[in-house]
């Protein structure tokens, strides 16, 4: 299946599933108001989702590849957060190492991904190739419209 839209890639579902967790465990109680880290740990987060969508809608690979390199390391930061999360109690350890694997689960698909874009041939739609037309082709093109201005001239 080819995602025509950012909203098809599974890692994005993924990320905003991830997103809408972290904005849950951080209403609560002491992580609530934490605000340095709350707020962190949301925007790190909201930014792999984000990339993720950005990349895609540039339409080339290359550029995808780059944002989709930020969207994982924003998914580093993420668990790493979540530790600190931990190490506070603001959250407990089995709902905390729930997210970090989901974390890494979503980490090593980005990566796979990156892998697959390297290695394809297809550059993306930026870069598509225009449709190409012969010589006879494009030389009736001139002549109608030389004939057509003719025309108007006159």
């Amino acid at each position: 299946m080819t995602a025509k839209y950012f909203e098809d890639l599974e890692i994005w579902k993924l990320s905003r599933e991830l997103t809408n967790k972290i904005y849950n465990v951080s209403n609560d109680g002491k992580f609530a108001k934490d605000f340095g880290l709350r707020d962190q740990i949301r925007r790190a987060a909201v930014s792999i989702m984000s990339n993720i969508a950005e990349g895609y809608e540039r339409g080339g690979n290359q550029e995808f590849i780059q944002f989709l390199s930020i969207a994982k390391a924003s998914c580093g930061e993420v668990r790493s957060q979540l530790y600190v999360a931990m190490d506070q109690c603001y959250i407990g350890n089995t709902k905390c190492e729930l997210i970090i694997d989901e974390c890494r689960k979503l980490s090593i698909m980005i990566n796979n991904f990156i892998e697959y874009l390297k290695g394809n041939r297809y550059k993306g739609a930026k870069y598509k190739t225009p449709e190409r037309k012969s010589t006879k082709e494009v030389l009736e093109t001139i002549m109608k419209k030389m004939k057509n201005e003719k025309d108007e001239t006159a």
